[in-house]
């Protein structure tokens, strides 16, 4: 990069160089335009003074003309029709060729002097010609008396010369040269005192260093002055700007909501990190060429940036995005963005986007919970209803009727209470904050064991086997109660939905870092289109048939919640009319364990 005082010098000399070199050109050609000048002025005159010697072309001048062969000059007889007819330079002119198309030959003979300056094709030499025509005593042009000498080129004239006059010239150029060094130096110095002074206001907050200088001019000096009580408010500005950058930088940094501004054409030039995560865009990725819609693939906040600039005002609006599959809402603030509050037309639009996915999932499970327990409840409340006011009209004496109806009762009283008992176990396990027995090491075959007991006497009245395999002495860090009370539920659903004299059983093993404990049975199965739901609350395949089984819509959405406490998951693979099998997986260190039934 060239400094001020390269880039002076350089435009400097070379235009004082070119100023010499133009002007020594110009000198010369001036001098060499002179020096033929006055040589064919000269040879005109001679031509002039020697003309009446010629006379009359017909009285035979070529013997005196042959006489002046001796003398520096060429003399030429030429005819009105070009024909040389005497040279004082030949004896011979047969062989010459035709004159009438030279220029200073055309000239003569249209009566006027003509001159030129040529190589002669005769001789090979440099000539200059001068040319006269020739009168009869009529006055009638009948021929041209034309004068010719060679003289030395100007170039060999200034020869002898040449070396003092390059001499000078170099003298002068080094001259030049060295004044404009100076003159150079002298602009580029308190240049650079200057920009010391300048670079000093940023690179030097805690003030200037630099020394006053008093080798400069008047102006300089109060330049110099002037410039640096403008450094020091600068640098005090520039100390309070990046304060102020550096605090507004670590709240946007700190802001769980993304935030994005942008200019009127909508291309961005600030994203928070949280914008950046929410729209997957990378450090390195420079938001110079960015626009909105490129960043964020959002038509809507296109679209409402768009009304911000045109109307001006604020606006907000609800956006859902969607991402891997999952939706995400957010609440968007977009507001016009100006320089201060008298500006009519705005610079650009800021938006604020905070994410209420959160809020809009609790109350969609807050209004189908609402509706789900409002349906679970309503039949068992109405059958109670019905059979309580059926009862009070029946009589005493009608112990069969009596019987009945207060069985259905009890069914449907049974029934409540079994939703509020797993609605409340629900409750306790999405409450993070309620008070749980801490995670111990238990023995799984025991769990496994305590499981089958609270189911036996179900089974026994399907008549449906039961079977358990465990490996023995496999122990795992588990909430205990939570694990039987996962294995009562899906041996409860598998002795529901299987059919008399079948079998159910359950299996234990172990995997790569990991505890499987599978329930499976030979009922009636899951068609596909299903699985992905079971595991949501109130969730039936099949109501009527539910609700005729005694479930409550919410068994497998337990196991889910309790294997989810334990960082687990849950599987199902089902085939309508094959039977179910449930795996509750479990994170666990893998032991070395045999394979030894319960």
């Amino acid at each position: 990069m060239k400094t001020l005082f390269t880039a002076t010098l350089s435009v400097l000399l070379i235009s004082v160089v070119s100023m010499v070199l133009v002007f020594i050109a110009a000198v010369l050609l001036c001098m060499n335009s002179l020096y033929y000048e006055t040589n064919l002025r000269n040879l005109l005159d001679t031509a002039e003074i020697l003309r009446p010697l010629v006379g009359d072309l017909g009285e035979g001048p070529q013997a005196g003309i042959a006489s002046l062969r001796d003398t520096p000059y060429r003399f030429t007889l030429i005819q009105q029709d070009g024909r040389v007819i005497a040279d004082s330079h030949l004896e011979v002119i047969g062989d010459m060729e035709n004159h009438r198309d030279r220029p200073e030959v055309k000239t003569a003979l249209a009566g006027r002097a003509g001159r030129a300056r040529r190589n002669s094709s005769t001789l090979g030499l440099q000539f200059l010609y001068a040319a006269l025509p020739v009168y009869d005593q009529e006055g009638n042009v009948q021929g041209v008396f034309r004068l010719s000498q060679q003289v030395p080129s100007f170039w060999q004239r200034i020869a002898s010369a040449a070396l003092p006059f390059l001499c000078f010239g170099i003298l002068v150029i080094l001259a030049a040269g060295g004044m404009v060094y100076l003159f150079s130096r002298s602009l580029s110095r308190p240049v650079n005192r200057l920009l010391q002074i300048a670079q000093a206001a940023t690179d030097n907050p805690q003030g200037l260093t630099i020394d006053p200088s008093p080798q400069n001019t008047r102006e300089w000096i109060l330049l110099e002055a002037a410039l640096r009580r403008m450094a020091s408010a600068l640098s005090s500005r520039i100390r309070a700007a990046r304060a102020e950058g550096q605090r507004l930088e670590t709240i946007l940094n700190g802001m769980t909501e993304g935030v994005l501004a942008m200019d009127n054409k909508l291309m961005l030039h600030l994203v928070n990190p949280k914008a950046r995560a929410l729209f997957t865009l990378d450090e390195s990725i420079p938001l110079a060429p960015l626009s909105l819609l490129a960043a964020t693939h959002s038509t809507e906040l296109e679209a409402a940036a768009h009304r911000v600039l045109v109307s001006n005002t604020a606006e907000e609006l609800h956006l859902t995005l969607h991402s891997g599959g999952a939706a995400q809402h957010f609440r968007v603030f977009a507001a016009p963005l100006k320089a201060d509050q008298d500006t009519v037309t705005p610079e650009g639009v800021v938006m604020v986007m905070s994410d209420i996915t959160r809020l809009v999932r609790l109350e969609q499970v807050r209004t189908d919970f609402v509706a789900n327990v409002s349906h679970e409840l309503r039949t068992p409340i109405q059958l109670v209803k019905g059979f309580s006011e059926n009862l009070l009209d029946t009589p005493l004496d009608d112990p069969e009727e009596i019987r009945h109806g207060l069985g259905i009762i009890a069914k449907n009283a049974q029934g409540m209470e079994n939703l509020i008992n797993d609605l409340l176990t629900l409750v306790r396990l999405e409450d993070e904050g309620s008070p749980r027995p801490g995670m111990e090491e238990q023995d799984v075959g025991f769990l496994l064991e305590e499981a089958f007991k609270a189911i036996t006497l179900q089974a026994k009245k399907k008549d449906i086997r039961l079977s358990a395999h465990c490996p023995g002495g496999l122990t795992a860090k588990v909430y205990g109660s939570f694990i039987i009370q996962a294995i009562i539920n899906l041996l409860d659903n598998a002795v529901k939905y299987s059919l008399p004299s079948s079998e159910v059983g359950a299996r234990v093993f172990t995997a790569p870092a990991e505890l499987v404990i599978q329930v499976w049975d030979r009922g009636i199965g899951i068609p596909g289109e299903h699985l992905e739901r079971v595991f949501e609350r109130f969730y039936r395949v099949n109501r009527a048939r539910s609700r005729e089984a005694g479930g409550t819509g919410l068994g497998l959405s337990i196991v889910r919640h309790i294997a989810l406490m334990h960082q687990g998951r849950v599987e199902v693979e089902s085939h309508a009319g094959e039977g179910s099998v449930f795996s509750l997986i479990l994170p666990q260190e893998t032991p070395s364990v045999s394979e030894t039934p319960l």
